[in-house]
């Protein structure tokens, strides 16, 4: 069966590429907890909100979001969540990662395939910087399925920037927000170069969990494909036999009733 075929050379691509995904989606756990945390201690500090003039975002602008799919087949409804929030989003400002992603151009900012997006991270990357720069956005989010664990892949509306503060009992015991730095040239400048750093990681690090979801998911349904082609192919065998000797059973019949005509004759 050719589509048997199919299926079986992406089931193998599939688990080719699932454990190295995996394997790089989960590094990376510990590497957004730090960024994070980096980002949170400089951008939330209060010495730096009271005593500099640091960049504020405009709360009453539209927010910005990267939606993030993929650009493989196979992947059942991968897609088709990122797609329906994309599409309720009018009116915001959207960078699309994934050719499957179907949206219309309003709005769009920037569109590219999965393969193409390390070729457009300067693009982003000035995008994200003109933004900073105008407070254009209210926010920034990712929308992308994320990889928690094997068994566990959910879709999620990721908030970037602004970075939430702690909860004051958090505060309290933590000795984030309090140190003072010494700072030379401008501020704001230095900054905005720190935001777009963290917002870039953040997009790179949400791209890459993405596309362990999307290994995981296309090799669990490939997988589940080929367990109904062969199902199918079971039960096509055994209506093929029970044709067969139905023609068989039919033939000795007709045989049996030759031979006793014959016989009275």
């Amino acid at each position: 069966m050719r589509i048997k075929n199919v299926v079986k050379v992406m089931n193998f691509h599939s688990l080719l590429r699932v454990d190295s995904a995996r394997r790089i989606a989960e590094r990376y756990f510990g590497y957004e907890k730090e960024i994070t945390d980096f980002a949170d201690n400089i951008l939330n500090n209060r010495n730096l909100i009271l005593d500099k003039k640091v960049i504020k975002l405009n709360k009453k602008d539209k927010p910005l979001n990267v939606y993030i799919g993929n650009d493989l087949g196979f992947c059942g409804n991968f897609n088709t969540n990122v797609n329906d929030l994309a599409r309720k989003d009018d009116g915001i400002d959207k960078i699309i990662i994934g050719k499957k992603i179907i949206q219309g151009k309003e709005n769009v900012l920037l569109s590219m395939t999965k393969e193409e997006y390390p070729d457009y991270v300067p693009q982003i990357e000035a995008i994200l910087y003109d933004a900073i720069q105008e407070a254009k956005y209210s926010e920034v989010n990712l929308i992308y399925n994320h990889y928690y664990n094997i068994s566990h892949i959910e879709l999620v509306k990721k908030k970037i920037l602004p970075i939430d503060q702690l909860k004051e009992k958090e505060k309290k015991e933590e000795k984030h927000h309090i140190e003072d730095f010494v700072i030379e040239g401008d501020i704001n400048s230095i900054l905005r170069n720190i935001i777009v750093l963290y917002l870039s990681y953040e997009i790179k690090i949400a791209t890459e969990n993405s596309f362990a979801s999307e290994n995981i998911m296309r090799q669990t349904i490939t997988k589940e494909s080929l367990k109904k082609l062969d199902e199918i192919e079971a039960e096509n065998v055994r209506k093929e036999r029970k044709i067969r000797n139905n023609k068989n059973f039919k033939k000795v019949i007709e045989n049996f009733t030759n031979l006793t005509f014959k016989d009275e004759e």
